[in-house]
């Protein structure tokens, strides 16, 4: 399968948050978000935690990706991880640092107008304008890649009723639901029929009823052949969703495969998590010599143990913590799963 995006070391520095300027990196988009909606937010400055070099902090650390054609592709990592200045980058509205971007066959440092007309954009949070109504904002939308008046109207009503809010196209932004709106923004992205479909964290702040609706409408359009491409931190999301995920952490490509495979590659067996009550290293130390314990991991007062007997080892584990001076506050249990991965490979959660 040919590629529809393609990005080489790929990487985005951001200046020290004193000298951050309020538009650092961002280009302009003509109307509203040149072609493809309203420009993207900043990312937040990257928390204290990321990597500096001498002029910043880094937000990406060369970044390589391919991007089948018809992919449905996940982007997962936790919040700072680097996931909104990629597709920042890739739908033109960040200046990579360094680095090389493909987007349909278009460059993003070289080509923004072409990348523009050959992707739609579901931004993280609704932006439609509310003085408008939900027709007249997918037809204003239309009109910035020059399309007639009257084939907009056409296209608008048939993707209100394909998303089943075409009994609210007259109706003001402000009287549809959360969930309706962003299903308009997702109709406001594909008016333009584009090749490439950018969501980013495209359920947050949806009840459960909502983003499983939202679910079915994303395998209906990749059922089409839309390549899609989906930042989000949701496990369940990415693993319902995505045919290969790829996790990033701290601007690093930590991983990338299917989700069945990433599963596979978890540490074996069940993460049992303990709270401390102090330092959990001197703890790691006695545990990682008990039977049926097959890794550990410690930070701070986390104590992470993956073992191939579960709940079972509770009682040897708590007896070995309380043997190295500390007492255990809380244990939590999981199955070997994307969480179980994304926590071996980074000691953090997602959340």
């Amino acid at each position: 399968m040919s590629a529809a995006i393609l990005t080489q070391g790929l990487r985005k520095v951001y200046p020290a948050p004193s000298s951050r300027g309020r538009r650092d990196g961002f280009q302009a988009g003509r109307g509203p978000g040149g072609a493809s909606g309203p420009p993207f937010r900043p990312p937040p400055a990257p928390s204290a935690s990321g990597d500096r070099d001498s002029t910043g902090i880094v937000a990406l650390a060369g970044l390589d990706l391919e991007i089948r054609d018809g992919e449905f592709f996940g982007l997962l990592g936790p919040n700072g991880a680097g996931k909104t200045t990629t597709i920042g980058i890739l739908t033109t509205r960040v200046r990579a640092t360094v680095g090389r971007g493909l987007v349909a066959g278009a460059d993003v440092g070289t080509d923004s107008v072409a990348v523009r007309q050959r992707i739609g954009v579901v931004p993280q949070r609704p932006n439609p304008d509310r003085g408008l109504s939900v027709l007249d904002n997918l037809v204003f939308h239309a009109a910035y890649f020059g399309i007639p008046r009257s084939r907009a109207v056409a296209q608008a009503h048939a993707l209100l009723e394909q998303f089943e809010i075409g009994q609210r196209a007259e109706s003001k932004v402000d009287e549809l639901s959360g969930g309706q709106q962003q299903r308009l923004m997702i109709a406001r992205a594909l008016i333009h029929e584009p090749r490439v479909i950018f969501l980013d964290e495209p359920t947050v702040g949806l009840d459960p009823q909502a983003r499983r609706s939202l679910w079915d409408i994303l395998r209906d359009l990749h059922a089409q052949g839309r390549t899609i491409v989906m930042t989000t931190h949701y496990m369940e999301e990415a693993d319902r969703l995505c045919e290969r995920v790829a996790i990033v952490d701290e601007g690093r490509l930590l991983a990338i495969d299917t989700p069945a495979a990433l599963r596979a590659r978890a540490p074996g067996g069940t993460l049992v998590e303990l709270t401390l009550d102090g330092d959990a290293a001197p703890s790691a130390a006695l545990v990682q010599t008990l039977a049926h314990v097959t890794g550990v991991s410690a930070r701070d007062g986390v104590l992470r143990v993956y073992s191939d007997r579960g709940g079972q080892i509770i009682p040897a584990l708590i007896d070995t913590v309380q043997s190295s001076g500390r007492t255990v506050n809380n244990i939590n249990l999981a199955a070997p799963s994307l969480e179980t991965l994304f926590l071996s490979l980074t000691g953090k959660r997602l959340d």
